[in-house]
């Protein structure tokens, strides 16, 4: 379940208890309005934050995780989330046409790797590469280059500059594909599996 949904969730929670707390202290337990609240409030906010702690720790150990390992991970796909909004940014502000494509296709990867790291986050270990190396070159080479295609004028030495700099992209979007691939590999490897006991079992 989705962090937002689990914190809506054990909120709405806390809050009904807070009211059924306060309610039977005043009520039945005869305590004075003020002191009936302020149970209540206790009450509720320990039922929330009880909840919030055991379902982060049925998340860790459903995805086989330390706490000190999440933190870590959290801290890397934090960093990464910005990074991919400066992408995103500099490939809207590259008016190229030849670069369309490609630009479409590099975000589709970036948020692709982003996205299942974030569902599963022990994947993040098969996506280092992506997280420490193609990440950062992608996005400063976009920036850089939404920069200086920008400029009214282009001599020879600009668009030589940018010529290279389309062909590294081209080559850092391959490099993607690659790092998609390596997060992937284990579920191609068992679908593999499946198919090859499906065919299997088909010719029995």
């Amino acid at each position: 379940m989705k962090p937002f949904i689990q914190y809506m969730k054990w909120t709405l929670c806390g809050s009904t208890v807070f009211v059924l707390a306060g309610i039977t202290f005043f009520t039945i337990g005869h305590q004075p309005f003020l002191y009936s609240l302020l149970y209540g409030a206790a009450s509720g906010a320990a039922a929330s934050a009880a909840g919030l702690w055991n379902a982060k720790r049925l998340f860790l150990k459903k995805h086989r995780l330390t706490r000190k390992e999440y933190a870590y991970i959290k801290e890397n796909l934090e960093e990464a989330k910005g990074k991919i909004i400066r992408l995103r940014r500099a490939l809207f502000r590259s008016k190229s046409i030849q670069m369309l494509k490609q630009n479409a296709e590099i975000l589709r990867i970036t948020r692709r790797i982003y996205l299942l790291t974030k569902q599963e986050p022990k994947r993040f270990y098969q996506a280092e590469r992506f997280y420490y190396q193609t990440l950062d070159s992608v996005v400063e080479l976009t920036e850089k280059y939404a920069l200086l295609s920008s400029q009214p004028r282009k001599n020879k030495d600009l668009s030589m500059s940018l010529s290279e700099t389309r062909m590294t992209l081209a080559e850092l979007s391959r490099r993607l594909e690659e790092d998609l691939h390596e997060l992937m590999k284990e579920d191609i490897d068992d679908l593999h599996f499946e198919l090859d006991m499906a065919k299997h079992s088909l010719r029995k």
